[in-house]
């Protein structure tokens, strides 16, 4: 094998496109939006709203890691140890613990976000309007920080990878 003298890009060399960091006050507007949305479903529809907002945030993370595992599962991708459950802000959910195929990442959450809002619409039906309205803002509240990625991430090439750490998104090209 001839070795690489004219600096072009192998399957293990990436260069960093584009970087989006969350700073601290975009995370202190993601956490205090559900506070106000609750604050408004608590004036406008029921004060039982936090109760239903405490029971609709364990539900959409379990509805939208049904989802995503479904989706990548269906699509033929290998998940093992390459998604987690995770906890920590700004990237709550199921998210990617390696690089990530930016088509990949933007089908899933893609999907994520239209049946989520489906299976929340579909609540309408059986439960109290005050339920399927936390169910709504917990599922977008989790989505916002990915969708906000994505949407920078908009005027790049798609056949890059992304990277997902504690503040920060990267995308990188070969």
């Amino acid at each position: 094998m001839e070795p690489n003298t004219k600096g072009a890009a192998t399957f293990y060399q990436y260069k960093l496109i584009k970087k989006i960091t969350i700073t601290a006050f975009l995370l202190r507007v993601y956490i205090t939006l559900p506070f106000i949305c609750l604050v408004l479903e608590s004036v406008f529809l029921s004060w039982l709203s936090v109760l239903f907002m405490i029971i609709a945030g364990p539900v959409m993370l379990w509805i939208q890691y049904v989802i995503s595992r479904s989706v990548l599962l269906i699509s033929g991708h290998p998940i093992a140890k390459r998604w987690r459950l995770s906890l920590r802000l700004p990237w709550p959910g199921y998210m990617p613990d390696q690089y990530i195929n930016y088509g990949i990442f933007r089908t899933v959450q893609l999907h994520n976000l239209w049946i989520g809002l489906c299976i929340a619409a579909l609540f309408i039906v059986w439960a109290p309007p005050a339920f399927t309205a936390s169910l709504a803002v917990c599922h977008l509240w989790l989505l916002l920080p990915r969708l906000y990625a994505l949407l920078r991430f908009n005027s790049v090439a798609k056949d890059g990878m992304l990277k997902f750490n504690a503040a920060d998104a990267s995308y990188y090209a070969q």
